[in-house]
């Protein structure tokens, strides 16, 4: 389910539980980068957000991998931050009102009114932040009997899970100029404890990293009791620390070879070592979008990545669109590396597709499907 429910904090905790950041340029207006972080799995219509987060988007520069580095893109040391806060609700007629602010690194705030679908905008950025349809794509159910039977097990159709959910949604539509320039940049998300001390909580780049590539335990032949994603949502994503890289390492390794054997053929070959060559870049757990080229609805998700493999130039924007099934592109790199036909978990498009305007998700979903029952 890309990063819903992705550990055990959030499962307890969902508020602060990051379900899918993307990061594309704007299709309204050339040199704009949106960012979009979705947070609290199945909202309801009336959900807030936590007055005791930090909703932080982190951009930083990159460099293209040099000729023998393969995944390698270099992140700058420097970043650009923008933190989302949000007052306490106040009452409003029969509701309820919150307030919000965002505040870059370099200066910049914009204040707006939660669920006011025109945001705030002022110094070249522009915030809305409200419960929004989910617009991710997966047949979830398929991908985990895939990963208890080792079978695929995708359908043609499939459906996508608890279809008509919704999510707390921030969208910050910026200047690119205010990250020094229009290039290559690396984005992720993240929410952490406000306060004096602020402590990280969850961090996503790229979709379903935790739980269809880190969660499952019983390939890995060093660490099959620890459940790592806690751990990992822990660390920095542009600077993994060396404590557990071998424990992330050694799961990776035996998850994603697993992932490449179910097609009965190995695409991946490991070195001497058993190292996986998806793992590193799984480990750059960021997402990779050129603002200097143009939006592109479908079929960006990994291109840049995948072309600085190949050694060759990328042709599109890259990042993570919001109507990109990258869920068929995910799967078809981990089983046959694309040296097959595509993998496909048979739902391509979500029931209320994302718009070409701000604040690009769609509306909320006013009878949402009630979340499952947990025993």
């Amino acid at each position: 389910m890309s990063d819903h429910i992705s550990g055990p904090r959030a499962l307890a905790d969902p508020i602060a539980d990051i379900t899918d950041v993307y990061a594309f340029p704007s299709p309204q207006q050339a040199g704009r980068l949106v960012l979009v972080m979705n947070t609290l799995p199945m909202a309801r219509p009336t959900d807030l957000f936590s007055e005791g987060l930090l909703y932080r988007f982190r951009v930083r520069p990159l460099e293209l991998p040099g000729a023998d580095s393969g995944w390698k893109f270099v992140p700058a040391e420097d970043e650009y931050v923008l933190d989302c806060v949000f007052s306490t609700p106040g009452p409003d007629g029969d509701g309820r009102v919150q307030e919000g602010a965002c505040t870059s690194s370099t200066g910049q705030s914009v204040s707006f009114r939660v669920n006011d679908p025109s945001g705030g905008a002022g110094a070249g950025l522009r915030v809305f932040a409200g419960v929004r349809w989910d617009p991710f794509i997966m047949d979830a159910r398929a991908a985990l009997t895939t990963l208890a039977t080792h079978k695929l097990a995708f359908s043609d159709p499939g459906s996508i899970f608890l279809d008509g959910k919704n999510v707390l949604s921030v969208v910050v539509e910026m200047d690119a100029r205010l990250l020094g320039g229009i290039g290559l940049v690396g984005v992720v998300a993240e929410t952490l404890t406000r306060g004096k001390v602020n402590v990280r909580i969850e961090r996503v780049g790229r979709p379903e990293v935790k739980n269809m590539m880190l969660a499952s335990k019983e390939f890995d032949p060093v660490n099959r009791d620890l459940e790592l994603r806690d751990l990992y949502n822990m660390e920095d994503a542009f600077h993994l620390g060396s404590s557990y890289a071998g424990a992330y390492r050694a799961r990776l390794n035996a998850n994603l070879a697993f992932w490449d054997g179910l097609d009965g053929k190995v695409d991946w070959p490991t070195d001497g070592d058993g190292n996986h060559p998806l793992t590193d870049l799984v480990l750059a757990d960021f997402l990779v979008v050129d603002v200097s080229r143009p939006y592109v609805e479908r079929g960006s998700f990994l291109d840049i990545e995948l072309a600085a493999r190949r050694g060759e130039p990328h042709q599109t924007c890259g990042g993570r669109t919001l109507n990109d099934d990258v869920m068929d592109q995910v799967f078809t790199q981990l089983v046959n590396g694309g040296h097959g036909p595509v993998i496909r978990d048979g739902v391509d498009t979500a029931t209320c597709p994302a718009t070409s305007t701000f604040p690009y998700l769609a509306p909320p979903n006013e009878n949402p499907p009630a979340p499952p029952e947990h025993h």
